[in-house]
């Protein structure tokens, strides 16, 4: 495993973070799997971990604190996300502060996601939907920065709304942030344009999320996948989004297989996805879903294996996907 700088902070966090999201809102996922996968991410390095209150109403915050008093000799960086009041994800221009995130609000799902995991403090605490023009009003931090005086938190970032990274770069330059989480991946490379300068340039944590497309770049998925009734994906991969999700992605496994064969390798579609991001130095951590040990163990080897040689590199640019939030894009 390698490491990077998490901006201000100065942490030095594993380029695959663990994205903690699949353990409590998709469908078969089990409690003694995921504490199984999460120690063996532990074992191999991994010293990142985000989660949410959402993700099953603290059921995901509980795993987390649970390994990390299994690992008391290690320093495990917790992030979780406070959600909106309304519940309402993303957040829209319509959406004022005062029914997202309240004073009052904020402080009581810190304390919650706090007694959830059974820890002291977390390192990061994230807004789980943001927009910028709550940066005209000064409430969103003050309620975050008592509890950061009293140790409660170490950090304060930001979760940008998918397909809207420029929606999050008034708070980046406010320089009232630590970080920014935002979908980054093969297909989703604008946040390349304004966004990441704008973190270079303040010094912000990136946090890469949605490695694979909520699967499709696994090259896993059919235009006849489905999901269980109650699974996020059954409602985010509806036609229209499923059937050219998997031709953009069935293009890219062409590609590579070509790779492959010219190069004498055998690079797979997960690794070629998050090689893709760590070869931006930009680039914080990643923090891909990893519910089960195999996945565990082959995210973590792409850290090893490093960043894509600079011509594949440059080949998977022609698939950038300028994309436009939807209603079922949530």
């Amino acid at each position: 495993m390698n490491y990077r700088n998490f901006g201000r902070p100065g942490w030095k966090v594993s380029e695959i973070g663990y994205g903690m999201w699949g353990m409590a809102s998709w469908s078969d996922s089990n409690d003694d799997e995921s504490l199984r996968s999460l120690q063996a991410a532990v074992d191999l390095g991994c010293n990142f971990f985000d989660t949410a209150y959402a993700y099953g109403e603290g059921r995901s915050e509980s795993l987390l604190g649970q390994t990390v008093r299994a690992n008391p000799t290690k320093h495990l960086y917790t992030a979780t996300k406070i959600p909106p009041k309304n519940l309402k994800w993303p957040a829209r221009p319509e959406f004022t502060l005062e029914e997202s995130y309240p004073p009052d609000h904020v402080e009581e799902f810190v304390h919650r996601s706090l007694e959830s995991a059974r820890l002291e403090h977390f390192d990061l605490i994230q807004f789980h939907t943001w927009q910028d023009e709550w940066m005209r009003q000064d409430r969103w931090l003050y309620r975050l920065d008592d509890m950061r005086s009293q140790g409660l938190i170490k950090a304060i970032g930001i979760s940008i709304n998918r397909w809207e990274p420029w929606n999050g770069i008034g708070a980046v330059r406010s320089g009232l942030i630590d970080s920014a989480q935002v979908i980054y991946n093969i297909f989703d490379q604008n946040p390349e344009d304004d966004l990441f300068p704008a973190c270079r340039e303040m010094k912000v944590a990136i946090i890469a999320r949605v490695p694979f497309d909520e699967g499709t770049l696994t090259g896993t998925l059919t235009k006849e996948s489905t999901w269980p009734e109650g699974d996020w994906r059954s409602t985010y991969f509806v036609p229209e989004n499923l059937i050219p999700s998997v031709e953009r992605a069935d293009a890219v496994k062409k590609l590579l297989g070509n790779w492959n064969r010219e190069h004498s390798t055998t690079i797979t579609m997960p690794e070629l996805a998050l090689r893709f991001i760590l070869s931006n130095e930009d680039v914080s951590t990643i923090i891909p879903g990893m519910r089960k040990l195999s996945h565990v163990r082959s995210n973590i080897a792409a850290s090893d294996a490093g960043p894509l040689p600079a011509e594949l590199y440059e080949q998977l640019r022609q698939f950038r996907w300028v994309r436009k939030p939807t209603p079922w894009s949530q």
